[in-house]
């Protein structure tokens, strides 16, 4: 019997979870985030899925926009961190990317390229509170005229931001960050991009002319005590393996390493193969649901590399080689990740090369 964790990508969901996000956003058009290997999902899976229903693909390096275009898309991609060194300018100019512009060195880069390979599009990143890329919100008409004196720049030049704290539908920071940027990009001409998935969501008067989403478009949530599904998206990924070994233990007796978890009475403990090797998360505490066929049980013990253990004293009909969902439509995976002290982005992005990706169409 083969111990492979298997992660099944569900095609249909990700169609779905596009088609919802552009009925939500209308008339703003999408980029589809694909960055971090698609969240976990395979980048050109994801995009060959999307191919032609996405405005535009959004990569955090250029690298990934060389795969998209090695696999035929010709959608734009856009660079979220634009060029990382003067010779990354020729390259995104021969694969015709779209770069965001956040520092002052690439002001330079960009002054000292040659606008024979080509115009490059470019979007001005204001720093509008994130405080980690872009331009402070005093210097953007500076560097949108800098930028459009440039005769290798496309006349069309973007304005983007990047929101801190989106998923806080009642807070005061988005707003704020709203407000910055308008007053930053008063006058300027150009298409703006303020949206990531959450602000989709809570934000409406942040749509603009593009919304970058990349968790809704896996059907992940990011909003604390909300799934993908509270908001109508579909989970794109179930991961999934095989009840191994089932052993009968002792009351008192102890599992795992270091005994953190004691059997209360005689009982069944189930064997999953899987474990942090495959990325599933060591920090999953005791107690974090798993479905044994559709019985949901809990973890017990400590997440090893190869294995978990599993209560099975609400599923004694179990038996070894019974399919075991860790996450997927049954079971969000944003109830593991809180589980485990994280956010269900970290879980998805987290599969290692072990981990056997299957598609499906639904």
């Amino acid at each position: 019997m083969s111990r492979t964790t298997v992660a099944t990508i569900h095609l249909g969901a990700l169609r779905h979870n596009l088609a919802r996000i552009k009925e939500m956003a209308a008339p703003a058009k999408v980029m589809a985030v694909v960055k971090a290997d698609a969240y976990g999902h395979g980048l050109e899976r994801v995009a060959r899925a999307l191919d032609g229903a996405a405005d535009a693909f959004a990569v955090a390096a250029q690298g990934d926009g060389l795969r998209l275009r090695a696999a035929g898309h010709r959608q734009r991609i856009v660079v979220l961190s634009g060029p990382d060194r003067a010779g990354d300018i020729a390259e995104m100019q021969r694969l015709q990317l779209d770069a965001a512009i956040h520092h002052e060195s690439q002001l330079q880069w960009l002054a000292d390229a040659s606008p024979a390979r080509g115009l490059l599009r470019v979007w001005l990143k204001v720093d509008s509170g994130m405080h980690r890329l872009g331009f402070a919100p005093e210097r953007a008409a500076e560097v949108y005229a800098r930028l459009a004196a440039m005769p290798g720049i496309d006349p069309e030049i973007g304005l983007l931001t990047h929101f801190s704290e989106s998923e806080e539908f009642e807070g005061t920071e988005t707003p704020a960050q709203i407000l910055r940027f308008s007053e930053a990009t008063a006058g300027l001409s150009g298409p703006r991009a303020l949206s990531n998935s959450a602000g989709v969501l809570g934000w409406p008067e942040a749509r603009a002319d593009w919304v970058r989403t990349g968790g809704l478009l896996y059907g992940l949530s990011v909003v604390a005590g909300k799934t993908g599904a509270d908001f109508g998206f579909r989970p794109a990924m179930t991961l999934h393996t095989r009840l191994v070994a089932i052993n009968h233990i002792r009351r008192g007796e102890r599992i795992g390493y270091n005994g953190i978890w004691t059997c209360p009475e005689d009982m069944p403990i189930g064997v999953a193969a899987v474990g942090y090797g495959d990325g599933y998360p060591r920090s999953a505490v005791s107690g974090t649901p798993v479905l044994v066929g559709d019985r949901r049980v809990p973890l017990v013990g400590r997440v090893s590399m190869d294995l978990i253990t599993l209560d099975l004293r609400d599923a004694p009909q179990a038996k070894v080689g019974d399919r075991v969902t860790l996450w997927g439509p049954e079971l969000p995976v944003e109830d593991i990740a809180a589980q485990a002290g994280t956010i269900s982005y970290d879980l998805t992005c987290g599969m290692t090369k072990r981990v056997l990706f299957v598609e499906d169409e639904n």
